[in-house]
């Protein structure tokens, strides 16, 4: 794995064959990255790793006030930042999944229609 900076993005370039501690820090750097791009409190961006041996959930960790950045009208930021992490994982060849979580409620992801608790 090789971190490279162009114009001011770090590029991750991942080749041959990854294992999923790699692969899922990789992913976590992507999904950290994109979410302080979109939010104002870029220093309450944090993103947890639950790995399980089929799939691994990425919990994206933000400020209440930049909640509704990260969902975006009608979920469609939240739902474009999954396309990205699903587009990636394929590449990756490991399934891996997001959950947006408000500080301080770690037990209440926001689903991607902007509803707690619902699934998507």
């Amino acid at each position: 794995m090789l971190g490279i900076f162009s114009r001011g993005v770090r590029v991750i370039e991942i080749s041959g064959a990854v294992d999923s501690q790699q692969a899922a820090s990789a992913m976590k750097s992507l999904v950290s990255e994109i979410a302080r791009a979109l939010v104002d409190e870029t220093d309450k961006v944090l993103v947890e790793v639950l790995t399980t041996p089929e799939s691994t959930v990425l919990r994206l960790h933000v400020a209440p006030s930049d909640i509704g950045k990260m969902i975006g009208k009608q979920g469609r930021t939240a739902r474009s930042l999954r396309t990205i992490l699903g587009a990636a994982s394929m590449k990756l060849q490991r399934r891996f999944s997001l959950d947006i979580v408000e500080t301080g409620r770690p037990d209440r992801p926001i689903a991607s229609d902007g509803y707690e608790g619902s699934n998507n």
